[in-house]
């Protein structure tokens, strides 16, 4: 199982930018499980539902995005690192939010394993 760690949250006025990290570390979790996996994404506004945000599909597979986010947030990884980034440009208050990441299926972009803490983003207007 993964066990993600995410990192680069904090406070930024609207306009800005911010990158997250994501870790997936895991005792049985290889170099080679990490980059035959798809990656994701979420966030969790406060009082709303956890939503996806970005989804690195594996293989080369390509990037989906959440319509609210297209044009603005890019998502990337390094297989190596095993390591999901997520570039956060033109920020709105919107995006204020606790942002995840996990491994997603790569059909349902459903997250599959447990969340990890997140890292808080809250955009000022």
């Amino acid at each position: 199982q993964v066990q993600p760690v995410e990192s680069g949250g904090g406070l930024v006025q609207a306009g800005g930018s911010l990158r997250l990290s994501c870790a997936a570390s895991g005792r049985t979790f290889s170099t080679y499980t990490f980059s035959t996996s798809s990656m994701g994404w979420f966030r969790q506004a406060p009082g709303k539902e956890r939503e996806s945000v970005a989804t690195i599909i594996r293989d080369g597979g390509g990037t989906v995005y959440a319509d609210s986010v297209k044009g603005r947030f890019t998502i990337s990884r390094d297989n190596a690192k095993k390591m999901v980034y997520l570039q956060m440009n033109s920020l709105k208050p919107e995006d204020t939010a606790v942002y995840y990441c996990n491994r997603v299926g790569t059909s349902s972009r459903r997250a599959l394993d447990a969340w990890g803490q997140g890292t808080l983003v809250t955009v000022s207007s």
